[in-house]
């Protein structure tokens, strides 16, 4: 349930209602906005009198939720999500009309390759470093990541550069290692991992929320609803494309979902060209169609050497790629009332 209340209503006559609800068993959830605030019902609301409760003084409007998911619902919060990431000097922010560009390496190979590529991406514009250090493959045979080892390195490239750090969890008790990153990375095959979307929920970092590969977006949004029940209502969501039965790309790009999920959630929405097509010469298309779409951002894999990359080679831009697209980007991101 949704109580939108009048303009006049004071802080202490909002704390007063809101406490009266909660001592009828449901959770309320304050969003404050530019000209309204909202209350979100969480819990059991069948036995709510809709028209009671709108005929309280405070209240505009009543407003019967039927989404399973409540938190990320945009009737909850209004107002769009901005991610905020402080790292050193750097200030990034995604969401509400600003731009996240993140990008690196599908995983981190060696010092001089993880530096030089930071290096490069920031000099072309992006506002985030991304980086594997734990990589789940199909194969069992294939390059795992470095582990503990690239985290150390990944520390490096941020204390060279100052971008602040993307990396992927796949089991909750690496979160001993993850200090330096700024952004937690859920992948595909976790998005429904609940156990691990619970404990993320305890956590304090924002939390990049890939969908999985046959996952609907409701599914996508329910796992979101996860991790913001326990607490942090810091997520993005990402679409990374779906598994279809066509095959001429790694995947298929669902780019209708982008405009859908702005429509329905206030949280932020990127696009993942790079697993989305798994073909460099791709990716600036998908990017720029991400864009028009509305997306908040997008996570794109760059590497100073794809043909000897020993993750997804064929899906990573060159570093001069990387800077041609940015340039175009930017253009596409004024047309949209966007900036990086």
């Amino acid at each position: 349930m949704i109580i939108a209340l009048k303009q006049d209503a004071s802080d202490d006559e909002i704390a007063r209602f809101t406490a009266v609800l909660e001592q009828r068993g449901v959770t309320v959830h304050v969003s404050r906005g530019t000209s309204q605030t909202v209350l979100g019902l969480v819990g059991d609301t069948s036995g709510f009198d809709s028209e009671a409760i709108g005929a309280h003084h405070l209240v505009a409007k009543v407003i019967r939720v039927q989404e399973p998911y409540k938190r990320a619902n945009r009737l909850f919060h209004p107002e769009d999500t901005r991610i905020s990431v402080q790292s050193g000097t750097e200030h990034q922010i995604i969401g509400g009309g600003m731009l996240g560009i993140i990008a690196g390496p599908c995983s981190v190979e060696s010092e001089d390759q993880i530096i030089a590529v930071a290096k490069a991406v920031k000099a072309a514009g992006a506002s985030f470093l991304r980086g594997g250090v734990f990589k789940p493959r199909t194969s069992p045979y294939s390059f795992q990541g470095m582990g503990c080892e690239g985290m150390n390195l990944l520390a490096a490239a941020k204390k060279e550069t100052a971008l602040p750090l993307v990396s992927e969890l796949m089991e909750i008790h690496q979160l001993e290692v993850f200090d330096e990153i700024d952004i937690i990375q859920v992948g595909a095959r976790n998005m429904q991992n609940y156990n691990l979307l619970k404990e993320l929920g305890k956590c304090s970092k924002p939390i990049l929320l890939k969908r999985g590969l046959a996952s609907t977006v409701t599914e996508l949004l329910m796992a979101a609803e996860y991790i913001m029940a326990g607490g942090n209502e810091q997520v993005i969501l990402c679409e990374r494309g779906i598994r279809t039965f066509e095959n001429f790309s790694r995947n298929t790009l669902d780019i209708s979902v982008v405009p859908w999920l702005k429509q329905k959630t206030h949280l932020p929405v990127i696009v993942d060209p790079s697993h989305a097509t798994g073909i460099a010469s791709l990716v600036p298309a998908a990017a720029k169609a991400a864009i028009a779409a509305g997306a908040d951002g997008l996570i794109i894999e760059v590497h100073n050497d794809p043909e000897s990359a020993l993750c997804d080679g064929e899906q990573s831009l060159t570093p001069e790629a990387f800077s041609d697209l940015m340039g175009t980007l930017k253009k596409y991101a004024e047309m949209e009332g966007k900036q990086f």
